[in-house]
């Protein structure tokens, strides 16, 4: 393997490393956690995962905001109260998260695993 070889694997190795990275002041929780959590009045629940993801299954607490309109959407959201964002696997989640981020919210909560670990 040549030079070039190894430097285009490394790029590609730590491009997809930095997008599965936790996003710093995202709060990372497990589905278990979670359910403690559903019952909070002063959360927002946001699933990000398409309509026809949602229809199909989802958690009742949780509204649906596909990642495609979140930036859009976000303004229907309060800053001062915590968000929690699901989406399938938990890898549009955590872009959801970072979109928050920097539209401004403080309080993110990223559910690891997203629907895949619910049971």
């Amino acid at each position: 393997m040549n030079t070039t070889n190894i430097v285009v694997i490394a790029i590609v190795v730590v491009f997809f490393v930095l997008r599965m990275m936790p996003v710093k002041g995202v709060k990372n929780i497990t589905t278990e956690e979670l359910k403690n959590l559903l019952k909070e009045k002063d959360k927002q629940f946001i699933d990000v995962r398409t309509p026809a993801e949602y229809k199909s299954n989802h958690i009742r607490e949780f509204i649906n905001m596909p990642l495609h309109q979140l930036s859009m959407k976000a303004a229907e959201l309060s800053k001062e109260k915590e968000v929690i964002v699901i989406c399938q696997s938990g890898m549009r989640s955590i872009k959801a998260s970072k979109q928050l981020k920097a539209l401004g919210f403080k309080n993110i909560t990223n559910v690891k695993g997203g629907m895949s670990a619910w049971n």
